[in-house]
């Protein structure tokens, strides 16, 4: 649906405008409107919108935590980057070493100096969680397990998990190796949408190697089948975690349990947020990557505007039945300079339900706008006097 802006300048150059849609993408998310979530007897957790980012449920999602074999999820998101550079392959032979071999904790039983075919290694860490399979692999990759973990830590500052640092490709316990829940959720939600061919591997319910037939230990893939993914995790002081990913219709949900206290608890619990979630919210999709949603006024350039949007698809999340209610805010820098860049933040959009805002984006500069020419610095320099 096509949406029709009233512009109406305010003060301080903000625009009103009535959604008929909805948002993407967050910089701040607002949940004081929504309704109480869950209260799980569990160490910590968090359910979001893997769309719009939207936070619906939580107990401790800052809270510095062991994440066990969660933390495979960073290792094959450094391997599927490995693969997409074509630094390596799926048809690579993967010699194993002592050190993978004699890794303890869920292995999916590789034996020393054998060649193993790389896609089938990449299998048993996705869908058997195994410790050797992750050795194997990082070893394969970067020549040591520390050199892999260094790939791993700087892709979770890029991906801005600023309270997570790994020491080791498989989670095993150490003091400085931890994260917390919505770290977990970046790094969910890049690996969904950066790798979805991928990530189909991980609805995989068995696989044999060696003679030997495991199981995926998400017990959710046989309890519902709209949820495809994501992992497990356990040791004695990490307690018991799943990370879950369950998609109905357009919806898609991601839940972090965190130190439940057996392997049915964290299914039971991971299963509450997301049928809680489906229950009570839905998303929408309001705008494509890329769409014009006004235009800026820019001073001392070669263009007086620039026109002005957001680069990712753009959705909101909202309590059902409160779509039809939803109203926004555009507030747009009265006082920008040439030069602009393209994806310079140029003023936000505020989505609110009545009086609580919902969501908040940045609203960024879609072209590029070079610096004027002298005459023009100058007489925009006195105009600007009288910008409010």
């Amino acid at each position: 649906m096509k949406i029709n802006f009233q512009h109406k300048p305010l003060q301080k150059s903000i625009i009103t405008f009535l959604l008929f849609l909805s948002f993407a993408t967050p910089s701040y998310a607002a949940q004081n409107s929504f309704p109480k979530g869950p209260e799980l007897d569990i160490e910590s957790y968090l359910l979001v919108d893997f769309h719009s980012g939207v936070e619906l449920a939580m107990k401790n999602p800052d809270k510095r935590v062991e994440p066990a074999s969660i933390t495979k999820l960073m290792t094959a998101y450094i391997i599927y980057q490995e693969l997409e550079k074509k630094t390596t392959s799926l048809k690579d032979k993967v010699l194993i070493s002592k050190k993978a071999w004699k890794m303890e904790g869920s292995r999916m039983f590789v034996e020393a100096g054998k060649n193993v075919p790389f896609n089938r290694i990449l299998h048993g860490l996705i869908i058997q969680s195994g410790n050797d399979a992750a050795i194997a692999l990082a070893e394969h990759i970067s020549g040591t397990e520390a050199a892999f973990v260094e790939k791993m830590n700087q892709q979770a500052k890029r991906m801005g998990m600023n309270a997570t640092h790994f020491v080791n490709v498989t989670g095993w316990p150490d003091n400085n190796h931890y994260t917390t829940p919505r770290d977990i959720v970046i790094l969910t939600r890049a690996l969904i949408k950066n790798y979805p061919e991928r990530y189909k591997l991980y609805s995989k319910k068995e696989y044999s190697y060696n003679g030997i037939k495991q199981y995926n230990r998400n017990k959710l893939l046989w309890r519902d089948k709209t949820v495809d993914g994501v992992k497990t995790g356990h040791t004695n002081s990490a307690g018991y975690c799943l990370v879950a990913s369950a998609k109905r219709n357009d919806m898609r949900l991601i839940s972090v349990v965190l130190g439940a206290k057996d392997d049915k608890s964290r299914a039971d619990n991971s299963q509450e947020l997301i049928e809680y979630g489906f229950r009570l919210f839905e998303t929408h999709k309001l705008y494509d990557a890329g769409s014009v949603l006004s235009e800026a006024r820019i001073w001392k350039g070669q263009q007086s505007t620039v026109p002005v949007g957001i680069l990712n698809d753009f959705y909101v999340t909202v309590e059902k039945g409160h779509y039809k209610n939803l109203k926004g805010l555009m507030e747009l820098n009265s006082k920008l300079d040439a030069p602009i860049k393209r994806g310079d933040v140029v003023g936000k959009a505020i989505i609110k339900d009545g009086d609580s805002n919902v969501i908040e984006v940045p609203l960024l500069a879609l072209d590029n706008i070079d610096e004027g020419g002298f005459w023009s610095g100058i007489t925009d320099s006195i105009k600007k006097i009288f910008v409010k």
